[in-house]
């Protein structure tokens, strides 16, 4: 029998615990859940458990990550896509949402709520878990309207289809939520519809906003830039840390500032958002769930040449936030540096720096 070491040890220990885990929600569902059947079911301790996970909500957030990366992975290796398909901001709405709304519970069985990527209220009731849940959804926003933008063309100087990306959202969200707690009420096919009609609102949305004016402006540097390698979960390979472009460090509480420096980097740069947060042990699995769920999202419902090029990496560690110039890693961190030929150029920090990073890197081109 071979012996296994203390890694993998804890490593196999925490997918037996996962695996547990999965089936007592499943069964069970969130509230009734318990962690000492999660730990008889995986014949382990519950200091096993506890050891891998602080509490129940972020073995939860685990096991829905870990679902969701595995269906996203499957995808891509199939090649299910419907972007093909999509030449309208129309088409690509209906199909975001028939790729939202199959996970929809349709009928009410009169069993255990189940598995599932929609995360109620009750999963939610920690405070610093719902902000973070409302920035994951605000950077869905930011990208999903930059795709619409892209899929449009070129239109009016400073349009910005944000605003209904978040509407869209909103209806999406709402209409999960309802699913959960009313099962059977929500038609699938009517939710498609609407969001497809949504394709022709203007909310009067542009672009810039108002507090870039007040970002401080990046400060040039001459340093080496060697980042670790890091996956980027939108779209589970290589980030590419390492190339020209701008590399922006924030807090789970500032992921809509993504915006700031995907608008201003030059159009032929590459902008990685590296997340940090107070609470990686829950949060990031949280951060996981979202992130796999964009992706997918974002290919079911977008050709690649509209994608948005962002590279997000969660930072659970927060050694690459630290090279980029974050003191503490936590949800209110922001800090950003221009890269070019395997050096930084330039650094900023606080609110607006990937705004100034970015423009920085604009002027760096000009110079050049």
């Amino acid at each position: 029998m071979v012996r296994l070491n203390r890694v993998e040890q804890r490593a196999r220990n925490r997918a037996r615990v996962l695996a547990a885990a999965g089936e007592e929600f499943a069964e069970r569902g969130f509230r009734d859940a318990k962690v000492d059947r999660i730990a008889a079911r995986a014949d382990l301790t519950r200091g096993a458990v506890y050891s891998n996970f602080p509490g129940k909500r972020a073995l939860y957030f685990a096991v829905l990550a870990e679902a969701a990366e595995q269906a996203d992975r499957e995808a891509r290796s199939e090649g299910l896509t419907e972007a093909d398909a999509v030449h309208t901001v129309a088409d690509a709405l209906g199909a975001l949402a028939r790729a939202w709304t199959e996970r929809f519970p349709l009928a009410d069985f009169g069993g255990p709520p189940g598995l599932g990527s929609v995360l109620t209220h009750e999963v939610l009731a920690d405070e610093p878990t719902r902000r973070s849940y409302t920035q994951l959804n605000r950077l869905g926003a930011v990208l999903l309207g930059l795709a619409l933008e892209a899929l449009e063309g070129p239109g009016e100087p400073g349009r910005r289809r944000v605003r209904l990306a978040e509407t869209v959202l909103t209806t999406l969200v709402g209409a999960a939520q309802t699913a959960v707690v009313a099962p059977g009420l929500v038609d699938p096919f009517n939710v498609i519809r609407a969001c497809e009609r949504l394709a022709g609102l203007d909310l009067a949305d542009s672009w810039p906003l108002p507090h870039l004016d007040h970002a401080v402006p990046a400060e040039p540097a001459d340093e080496p830039w060697s980042p670790p390698p890091a996956l980027d979960v939108l779209r589970g390979a290589e980030a590419g840390l390492d190339g020209d472009g701008v590399v922006l460090a924030l807090g789970l509480s500032r992921l809509a500032a993504v915006e700031d420096a995907l608008r201003s980097a030059p159009a032929h740069a590459r902008v990685a958002a590296v997340v940090v947060t107070d609470d990686p042990a829950e949060r990031m699995p949280l951060a996981r769930l979202c992130a796999a769920d964009l992706g997918a999202s974002l290919r079911r419902a977008f050709p690649v040449h509209a994608r948005p090029r962002l590279r997000l990496v969660l930072d659970e560690t927060g050694e690459i936030a630290a090279a980029v110039g974050v003191r503490e890693a936590g949800d209110a961190a922001e800090a950003a540096v221009r890269v070019c030929s395997g050096r930084v150029v330039a650094r900023a920090s606080g609110h607006g720096a990937g705004h100034a990073a970015a423009t920085s890197a604009a002027r760096q081109d000009v110079r050049s």
